[in-house]
């Protein structure tokens, strides 16, 4: 019988995907473990393979919708296969051609059992503009039409088309735009969890004439080095002195994590994403380093790992960059902690009695109280900033 090919679950809360592209077309022979589609999740787009060889028949046709996981997205089988394969009850049936009365199958022979005729299999579309699933995206964000886009352009559309584009004219009531599947999974989650989790906030602004010396070091042996890898490696070795802030609220108790890992906010044009650094009191500098720009540099392009974007027990979102002083940030639910960081900027201080300039960074703490008290985070918070105003001891590559 002919395989099914599902939408998939590829993470625990995710109920539904929406297919971006079929890499192979309706009616095309295809191998099993070759690229199929690409599917967009909560998070990025996953290119899926196909679960056997045959012969492709596609019954749900990449759009904007959703799709529900665990749905008969198509069939891959033998002509034969194919004509047996029915849908669930509660899916159509994909389109088919009558046959020509030359092909008709003639009727069964008195003592013989009747055969269906095969349907014959979907013509190939041929409006879809080839495109990038990055430009995909935009165009669906922006109201582009691609084929008007791709009238002015040269071969396979990409992101820079999209974006040189001009969009359609905006409606005096103004103008409606979907969420994007990441956006409309971030607005649930945050939801839920300002709705849920009980949160308060600590801030602290901290000397980083130290850091930032350390910084410079560091970047003359890993030159993609950013000012976050140096707040993961303080971050995780703080929070393995603190081990039950390094927690999450599960029924009637906490469950204290076995590693500190440290989820990254990563700011996108179809949304914020939050790939985890496993492991991060485990690894040295240089390694956190090539971890994280690993991790982000897949997330924005929209290709990281779904396994890569879960498990995360603490987050820094770091907006210093947006020239942001502070900002109150959302837990990222079930995690206890977030640590918002905010712009580096001179500033008058007193030091042994007199006042001079240094660069200060303001730093604030979004905690869950059914985790942690005010007195515990505040000596979390504290032991981070003597870590950020005094590295010396965590100096390594």
């Amino acid at each position: 019988m002919a395989t099914e090919v599902i939408m998939p679950a590829l993470g625990m809360a995710q109920d539904t995907g929406r297919i971006v592209q079929w890499l192979k077309k309706h009616g095309e022979a295809v191998t099993q473990g070759e690229p199929l589609l690409e599917i967009e999740t909560d998070k990025s787009v996953v290119e899926i393979e196909a679960p056997a060889s045959g012969v492709l028949s596609i019954v749900v046709p990449a759009s904007d919708d959703d799709v529900p996981v665990a749905s008969v997205i198509g069939y891959i089988g033998t002509p034969e296969e194919l004509t047996e394969a029915k849908p669930p009850a509660d899916e159509a049936p994909p389109a088919v051609e009558a046959a020509p009365a030359s092909e008709a199958i003639p009727a069964a022979s008195p003592g013989q059992e009747a055969v269906q005729e095969a349907p014959r299999l979907q013509p190939e579309r041929t409006d879809r503009v080839p495109m990038s699933p990055r430009a995909r995206r935009l165009a669906r964000e922006r109201g582009l039409d691609p084929r008007t886009i791709a009238a002015a352009s040269q071969g396979p559309l990409h992101a820079a088309d999209v974006e040189r584009a001009v969009p359609p004219a905006v409606p005096e009531e103004g103008e409606f735009r979907r969420y994007t599947t990441i956006q409309e999974i971030t607005a649930r989650r945050t939801t839920e969890s300002w709705q849920n989790a009980p949160h308060f906030y600590l801030m602290r602004d901290v000397d980083v004439t130290a850091f930032k010396e350390w910084l410079q070091v560091v970047r003359d042996r890993f030159a993609s080095a950013t000012l976050t890898d140096l707040l993961i490696r303080v971050s995780a070795a703080a929070l393995k002195e603190f081990p039950d802030l390094n927690a999450s609220p599960e029924g009637k108790g906490v469950r204290r994590h076995a590693h500190v890992n440290v989820g990254i906010a990563v700011a996108m044009d179809q949304g914020l994403v939050v790939p985890v650094l496993k492991a991060a009191e485990l690894k040295s500098l240089g390694e956190i380093v090539k971890e994280r720009a690993a991790l982000v540099e897949r997330a924005r392009q929209g290709r990281v790992d779904p396994a890569d974007l879960t498990g995360g027990t603490f987050t820094i979102s770091n907006l210093g960059m947006f020239q942001v002083d502070r900002f109150l940030p959302v837990l990222n639910a079930p995690q206890a902690l977030l640590l918002a960081v905010g712009a580096i900027e001179d500033r008058p201080v007193v030091r042994e009695g007199s006042v001079t300039i240094r660069p200060m960074m303001s730093l604030t703490l979004a905690c869950d109280h059914r985790v942690t008290d005010g007195a515990g985070a505040a000596r979390f918070l504290a032991r981070l900033a003597q870590m950020i105003e005094q590295p010396v001891t965590l100096i390594d590559l």
